[in-house]
Order: structure tokens, then sequence, then C-alpha cells
């Protein structure tokens, strides 16, 4: 039999529309040693993820480190608030206020005023007389619970009972004598343990223990 005779100028037997085309540069076979060498190119995300590791981004999860003063991925802070100085200070963070200075508390600073100032002031109202309350009150009240209330009541009181009993006894030398230069001088008496007793409040004010001079220790 005779072969059929192909058209003129045509010798490729693959269908005009079937014609294979090259690949591309960049869509070669992945396992082939020129796909590996280009797959990923430069700068493209790699398996594990965009960035790279070495990018420097927070690890998965978003725990930063202490020192970068960040605080944890998703906004809520850890029970208590963040220590400082990354955050706030959890409540009660910097405790109860500081007392003043030579007391435990505030309430032994008022309890040493009362001692000083209130025997200077009782001192003030009987002339002398009763500057000895106050100082004894504030012992009986919180001498037993302080020592340094105790300290300053002490100090005060015996301070104050010998110049009430110097003060009465100038008051009535000085009615008794009123002919005289010298109830003048009697009469300002009781002006020493109201001065004395002002600057004992304010040595206590400042947190030290005022040593009255010209006085005695009677009670201990």
């Amino acid at each position: 039999m005779t072969e059929p005779s192909h058209p003129s100028g045509n010798s490729d037997p693959t269908p005009q529309g079937n014609s294979a085309e090259p690949p591309s540069p960049g869509s070669a076979d992945p396992g082939s040693a020129q796909g590996s060498a280009a797959y990923p190119p430069p700068g493209s995300p790699s398996v594990a993820g965009y960035p790279p590791p070495s990018a420097g981004y927070p690890p998965p999860g978003g725990q930063y480190p202490p020192s970068g003063g960040y605080p944890p991925h998703g906004g809520n802070p850890p029970p208590g608030g963040y220590p400082p100085p990354w955050g706030y200070p959890p409540p009660g963070y910097y405790g109860p206020p500081t007392p003043p200075p030579g007391y435990a508390t505030s309430e032994e600073k008022n309890w040493a005023l009362v001692a000083h100032l209130g025997g200077a002031a009782g001192a003030f109202i009987s002339w002398g007389t009763f500057g000895w309350v106050a100082p004894l009150v504030a012992l009986l009240a919180k001498g037993q619970q302080s020592p340094t209330v105790r300290a300053h009541a002490l100090a005060a009181l015996n301070f104050q009972l010998l110049w009430a009993i110097l003060s009465f006894a100038a008051v009535i030398i000085g009615a008794c004598l009123i002919w005289l230069i010298l109830p003048g001088v009697l009469f300002l008496v009781p002006l020493i343990p109201i001065i004395f007793g002002m600057v004992g409040g304010a040595r206590a004010l400042d947190g030290h223990l005022y040593r009255y001079p010209m006085t005695v220790t009677w009670v201990k």
C-alpha cells in the first residue's frame, strides 16, 4: 500500500494547537537542581514564615523579655500589675505613709505633742499651776503601749510638776508682798513652764526628745 503524503512545509506530527511552550526560568521543577537553587528567591518568606528568626522580632506568642520594657502580647497585665519600672505598681506597693522621724506611727507623734504643747497650754491657762495635767494624760493613755510617748510624757510631766509648785509659791508670795518690788519678779515665774513647754513641742514636732532644763526626775 502507498503511505499518504504529508503536507509540504509541515514535518512535525504534533498538532499545531498543542505545541509545548518552553518553561520559564522561574518555573523550574523544585526537585531539580535548577529549581532548588531558585526557590525561594532572595527576600521571599522562608518555610517557617516571615520574617526570618534572625530579624529580631519577638518569639511566637509575643513573650517580650522583661528587660525590653514592653508588656506581654495581648495588653492585659499579669495579676497584681507589672513590677516597676516596666509598669504601674500593684495596689499597696508604696506601703503605708512614712511615719515622722523619731516615731513609729503618727499616733505617737500626736501624743508627744499633747504632752509638751498641752503642758504649755495648761500652764498658760492656770498661770503655771496645772501644766502637768496634759503630760499625765498622755502618760496614762499611751505610755504603756509606746516607750517613745512615755519618754516624752515623763520629761514634760517632771518639768511641769516642778514649775507648777514654784509658780504657785511665787504667786502666793507675790500676793503677800505686794508692797515690795519682789512680787513683780515672782509673777513672771509662771512664764517659764509656758515657754519651755512650747520649745519642747517644737522639738517633738521634729521627732526629737527635748531635755528640759531646770527640772527634777520625780516620776520614772
